[in-house]
């Protein structure tokens, strides 16, 4: 099984997010044949993505390492390993280890998820002390009806940014649908960020994910910000390439995103 180095370096890699409704051994095949360098496995209801050995498998066969577990926190995977949600980030943090990743993405709670929101932000450190894996919260958005009517549901806060979680995970879609600027709160969670999810957005109220360069975030000076500052993270494309047609057409998109994000990220690690 490939895992990722031990000396931490950024690592470019493809979220199986990026294939649907292809499968996660779609995603580990592409990864490969595209040249990226690792896997981020979003748990979701593709039943190889729930189970730690076939992602074992797959990370062998096509020699790639795993870098990070998404946690099923999507409304879609709320019944995804149960519903006890500390026990899915437990679950996640376990699938993690036997595939040789490092990060876990997690998503904050549900507003309506009181008793595991109360104890959200000291429950995740206590897990990172407990497994040496980092936990990197996710940033997410107010719900928009209009333009002047929106919900909070997520507890304590979508943005991650004011609490004290030793990780995050950035996602520029989610920015976007926040109205947010993905490099003004990069520069705001300073060295805690950990994790990108690579993507982008026009402000629109649903979460677009966009191929990089085709909304109106700063992606391009968001990665050269990252490497000037010597980012050693994990840069993940988290794009929806459902509407690309065909699996040349999502290939041809997946392509586009990769040679983006390698242009606009000209790291100097392990460069003396």
């Amino acid at each position: 099984m490939s895992s990722v180095p031990p000396e931490r370096q950024a690592l470019v890699a493809l979220s199986t997010a990026s294939v649907y409704p292809e499968t996660t051994a779609t995603a580990f095949e592409m990864a490969k044949r595209l040249d990226f360098d690792a896997v981020e496995v979003m748990v979701g209801m593709d039943e190889t993505s729930q189970d730690a050995a076939q992602v074992a498998h797959l990370s062998d066969y096509h020699d790639i390492p795993v870098c990070a577990v998404h946690a099923p926190c999507l409304l879609i995977t709320q019944r995804v390993w149960g519903t006890e949600p500390w026990g899915k980030l437990r679950r996640s943090a376990e699938m993690a280890q036997q595939v040789g990743a490092d990060v876990v993405v997690v998503h904050p709670p549900f507003r309506w998820q009181r008793d595991y929101a109360r104890g959200f932000v000291e429950g995740i450190a206590l897990l990172e002390e407990k497994t040496d894996l980092a936990f990197a919260v996710e940033n997410m958005y107010p719900w928009r009806a209009s333009s002047n009517r929106h919900m909070q549901v997520y507890a304590p806060h979508w943005d991650p940014a004011g609490y004290d979680y030793a990780h995050t995970t950035l996602d520029v879609s989610h920015a976007s649908t926040a109205q947010v600027d993905s490099l003004e709160l990069a520069q705001r969670l300073g060295d805690r960020l950990r994790h990108l999810h690579l993507t982008d957005g026009s402000g629109s109220a649903k979460d677009e994910h966009l191929i990089p360069g085709r909304g109106n975030q700063p992606v391009a000076a968001l990665l050269e910000h990252l490497a000037e500052r010597d980012f050693r993270g994990h840069l993940v494309l988290e794009v929806n390439t459902r509407r690309s047609g065909n699996r040349a057409a999502r290939e041809a998109d997946l392509m586009e995103a990769l040679a983006f994000t390698r242009l606009n990220f000209a790291s100097t690690v392990g460069l003396d």
